[in-house]
This record gives structure tokens, sequence and C-alpha cells, in this order.
């Protein structure tokens, strides 16, 4: 049990196989999968190997508050499959999603206990964060978990979250702050809480070829529609592409609305270092590592290609690749 590479993927629980024994389960969105979720995680692989049972992760899609309060979605940090290749980096066996609906939201947190992980999973050790809450209107806590395991016959603990210090305050590592992070620009601050750069995938599609004719041609990402994408402005990136992941790229990113042309349109250009191919319709992502400087409006292209020749050399500083 839990040996990387190994992970079974199920899109709700009928996809159990058949014999299905005990395991041990942690259960959230992981949005991000950030250095709180990966200690929650790792405790969970943990047990599980103690035990000789599976570790399973359960997680929800779509994300619930889209669901109990539609329109309310917040920006999606890791899109379904990033999130179960990092799950499956950390060891789990199995990486369950949940299908959320407003019959799971309405489950009082008794029935949720006893359909979902006593019934379905079979779990023997259920683990959590600390503030933990589920069943309808988030009425269940970690005590009531603890409650309901003794009468059915599974421990559960409730993990410290984690955090650190700034400024003689505390900082608590979560999908709400990194988004916050995400949101303000502040994408190094983002990749310590993840323990990882934040990453923005999509597919390049075609652009205006404005930047082809500033000898600048960018690969022009659509995302997804909820995806976390930084504050306005140029940063330097790993390009990668889904077809050879292992090869990254050096790119140099605008996100913006390209005020030097009046540009309304929020686009995500990537001018990708050192190679000249063509990257249209293939599927890519983006490792934010450093913001090199907001979004400005130029008098003219000269002047804007100038500031681009200064952002690709700071570009190769920030991503430690030497002249």
């Amino acid at each position: 049990m839990g040996k990387a590479g190994e992970v079974q993927r199920w899109r709700g629980l009928g996809d159990l196989p058949s014999g299905w024994g005990r395991c041990v389960v942690t259960i959230g969105v992981f949005d991000g999968v950030h250095r709180g979720h990966q200690v929650l995680i790792n405790r969970t692989v943990e047990v599980a190997a103690e035990r000789g049972l599976p570790a399973v992760v359960l997680t929800f899609d779509p994300h619930p508050s889209e669901v109990i309060r539609p329109g309310s979605h917040p920006a999606q940090l890791t899109t379904l499959r990033r999130k179960a290749e990092l799950v499956e980096g950390l060891g789990a066996d199995v990486f369950a999603v949940l299908p959320f609906t407003l019959e799971l939201s309405r489950l009082s947190p008794h029935e949720f206990v006893h359909e979902v992980l006593v019934d379905r999973l079979h779990a023997a050790a259920v683990i959590v964060g600390e503030n933990f809450t589920f069943g309808n209107k988030a009425a269940g806590d970690v005590e009531l978990l603890r409650t309901l395991g003794k009468r059915f016959g599974f421990t559960a603990q409730g993990a410290e979250l984690q955090g650190r210090s700034v400024a003689e305050s505390e900082i608590t590592f979560s999908s709400t702050y990194v988004r916050s992070c995400i949101d303000a620009g502040d994408v190094q601050a983002a990749a310590e809480a993840l323990g990882r750069p934040h990453r923005l995938e999509g597919i390049v599609v075609k652009g205006d070829g404005r930047g082809h004719d500033l000898g600048y041609p960018t690969a022009n990402l659509s995302t997804p529609r909820f995806a976390a994408v930084p504050a306005d402005g140029v940063y330097s990136c790993w390009f990668t592409r889904s077809a050879d992941p292992s090869r990254r790229l050096p790119a140099a990113v605008s996100v913006g609305t390209n005020p030097t042309f009046s540009g309304r349109e929020r686009t995500v250009e990537a001018f990708v270092l050192d190679i000249d191919e063509d990257f249209y319709g293939q599927h890519v992502a983006l490792d934010f590592v450093a913001k090199l400087r907001d979004q400005v409006k130029f008098n003219s292209s000269e002047e804007l290609v100038t500031q681009i020749d200064d952002d690709v050399v700071r570009t190769r500083k920030a991503l430690e690749l030497g002249d």
C-alpha cells in the first residue's frame, strides 16, 4: 500500500472494486494540494501503511460552494487531473471523486458518515484537518466525527493546520490564502504555501499575431473557466506541454489586456525562450516562478520591445539560466 504510481482513480463510489475491504480515508476539496493538504495526505498514507490498508483521498467535484451557492465558485488552483497527479505523487492508493450534488449537501453528518464512510468505503480510520466540517449546513465537526467513529468502528484524527509566522502573526496555509496571493500577483508567496510554483493550464489558441510582428511570438492560452489567473503583470515561468511534461522551457508571460494596443480582453500570453515552434492546439502548463513587473502602457511599439528585451533578461535571471 501507499506506493506512488499505483493510484486508482474512482468517479463516484460506484467505482469501488468488488470485495472492497477496509481503508484509511482523508476528506476534503484539496484545491491546490498545498502544504497543509500534503500533511493530511502524508499522515493518511502513514496510518494506512501501519495498518496494512489502502489510503483513500476522497474529494468532491464540482466545488461544493458552486452547488450550495451557484455563482460563488472560487478560483480553481488545480484541475481535477492535476489534483490526481499530485495526490498520486504523495503515495495515496485511491483518488476518489465524489460528485457533489444538492442531495449530497443535504445529508446530515450522521447520514454522510453512515452512507459514505461506513457503508461504502468501510473506513477504519478517518484523518481530516482540525477545522473540518461536514454534513448539511456544515453541522458536523471533528468532535462529532470522533463520536460517530466510536459508534461505527473507526478512529478519527483532526490534524493541526500548517502555516508560518509573519511579523508576529500566524498565517495558515489554506486554499483561500493561496488564491489571495495569486490574485495579488504574489506568486512566490503562493509557491511557498503550495510547496511548488502555482500552475496554470490551458489550450494554446490563435492570437492577434502582434507578438510575432514585434519579434516575440507568443503562445496564447485559453484557460479553464474558473482557473486562478495571477494579477495583471509580466512573470517568469516554466512552460511545459502535456505531450512532453518532462521538458521544461523558460518563458516570459504577460497577463493582462495589452494596454499599449488598447486591448480590452484579458489574455495570458507566453513567449517561450530559445525555441521557434508553433504550439497551437496543444495543452500546456505554466508554472509561475516570479513576478517581474506590472502591466504598463507604452507610448510606442519600440518602447514595448525594449521592455520585452529586459523582461527576457530578467526571466533568465529569475529562472537561474545565466546569460
